[in-house]
């Protein structure tokens, strides 16, 4: 086995991370899919060689926790013998239903396909630092929106529409190719990333660099009548706007309105916070019931309650499924299990049994809104039971509200969020608002937690406008009201003394 990782770095079977809860392990089939009895084997693997905790990441990877050295290498050893082969090297990424799903623009997996030919032709494997990443997004209810790609393709009709640096609504639009542009493309791309070392990113290239690759790429299929009339000057936005204006396929300035993806969780060994979790329209999971496939089959999204379920749970819940007809589970974003199931009956059937497991398969369900890192004591650096705390505050959370339950000041399991969070302290816990600063506005005792954040969540119910969003209400009712909410009469709690100025 390799020496363990860092953090900031990808885990894998051959190099797991060290974590707060000992070793990380994180791997994703390479096949469309996992049989129910092959996840049952990985689910009791964990339990032999970890501490049982089963994750699923917000990229849809599957995560083991609680491994030592010695533990992990039997680990990698046990899925050898299942036969499970681990994707590795650069991931070309596709949706978890590409293929099958009939809302799909176009299946990406030829394009992938391709892309990952082009990789290992072109020795780009070696070059690359393990953080950079393809996504191929053929659309539809398996798209993939919200996962953050170094290079993005997604079809927009007959063309594939290349970004660069972010996820659907924050990379940074280059123009629409036809497929085999597209591939030339991402490739060239990808090479200039090599090109600045093991660190590089697609976020660390100039726009001037971008430009002479779309018009290289474009002059070498065009013909002269079509090509874009670009210069490094021409139409150029201020890099300190980090915005980067391309000419289209007919040769008109186009400006994207996207910013350059800021480096916020990249892969560290969290529930791979690197996919940012955002409101965007493909919610394939659980909100969005079953889907009949082209295949003839159904499929199932349920979503993991915070991204992991107890092995002994997910052993509990897939026997089931697999009686009741399930047939296949494909790991998906936004921490999910997708499964195939052979009719729309059992489909049904396996719902009921999801719901019983606390998987979530309600589009109302609180704790679709919610993040949490595993917290104590599963993590050496957590003050407070993050999960537990975020499943005993869920009936409480208001409607449209996100909620962060982070165990310490690190913010594994949702980085870049913007909203409430509960945050663990030494001695105690702290409210958040993370759009007005990194420092708590009121904190109170642990076992407190949960009581000071229901008389948070009442304040809102009461307070809140008609069709008022989230930062607005928290503008409006400001750091006072909510810091004293949250504290209560509680004897033990503190209220920061000159709260910070909300934003108007």
């Amino acid at each position: 086995m390799n020496a363990l990782l860092r953090r900031g770095l990808c885990p894998t079977l051959a190099a797991p991370m060290q974590t707060g809860d000992g070793l990380l392990t994180r791997l994703n089939p390479v096949a469309s899919g996992l049989s129910p009895k092959a996840l049952i084997a990985l689910s009791e693997a964990a339990q032999r060689h970890g501490n049982g905790i089963t994750e699923v990441t917000a990229r849809g990877s599957l995560q083991i926790r609680g491994l030592t050295a010695k533990s992990a290498a039997q680990l990698a050893a046990e899925v050898d013998a299942l036969g499970i082969e681990v994707r590795g090297g650069v991931p070309v990424e596709t949706g978890p239903l590409a293929g099958l799903d009939p809302e799909e623009i176009a299946d990406p997996r030829p394009l992938a396909a391709r892309i990952r030919a082009g990789i290992a032709g072109a020795g780009l494997e070696a070059r690359l630092g393990p953080k950079v990443s393809v996504v191929v997004d053929g659309g539809g209810r398996s798209g993939l929106d919200e996962v953050a790609g170094d290079v993005r393709l997604t079809r927009c009709g007959v063309a594939w529409e290349l970004a660069v640096a972010g996820d659907a609504a924050t990379a940074t639009h280059l123009g629409e190719f036809e497929q085999d542009t597209a591939c030339d493309a991402a490739l060239a791309i990808l090479s200039e990333i090599a090109a600045l070392g093991r660190e590089g990113r697609a976020r660390n290239l100039s726009p001037e660099i971008l430009r002479e690759i779309i018009v290289k790429v474009r002059r070498s299929t065009a013909p002269p009548s079509v090509l874009p009339d670009i210069s490094p000057t021409r139409g150029e936005i201020a890099l300190s706007s980090r915005i980067l204006p391309i000419a289209n396929a007919a040769g008109d300035a186009a400006s994207s309105k996207r910013p350059i993806s800021p480096p916020v969780g990249e892969m560290s060994g969290r529930t791979e916070g690197g996919a940012v979790e955002r409101k965007h329209r493909n919610h394939y999971v659980a909100p969005a019931g079953i889907l009949a496939l082209t295949n003839g089959q159904f499929a199932l999204p349920a979503a993991l309650p915070f991204g992991h379920l107890h092995a002994a749970q997910l052993i509990a819940f897939i026997t089931r499924a697999e009686s009741l007809g399930a047939t296949e589970i494909r790991l998906a974003p936004r921490r999910t299990l997708i499964l195939l199931c052979p009719s729309e009956s059992s489909a049904n059937a396996i719902r009921d049994a999801a719901r019983q497991a606390t998987l979530i398969i309600d589009p109302g369900d609180p704790r679709s809104r919610m993040a949490a890192c595993p917290g104590a004591p599963a993590c050496a650096s957590g003050h407070i039971p993050a999960r537990a705390i975020a499943a005993d505050v869920a009936p409480a959370l208001p409607s449209g509200f996100d909620l962060h339950v982070s165990g310490c000041a690190k913010r594994c399991a949702r980085p870049g969020h913007a909203g409430l969070t509960l945050l663990g302290l030494d001695d105690g816990a702290g409210l958040v608002v993370e759009a007005w600063g990194k420092q708590p506005i009121a904190s109170v005792a642990k076992k407190d937690t949960v009581a000071a954040f229901r008389r948070v969540a009442a304040l809102i119910a009461a307070e809140r406008q008609s069709r008022e969003g989230e930062t607005a209400c928290l503008n409006r009712l400001g750091a006072s009201r909510l810091a004293n909410a949250f504290v209560g009469s509680e004897a033990d709690a503190f209220v920061t003394k000159e709260p910070v100025e909300t934003r108007r």
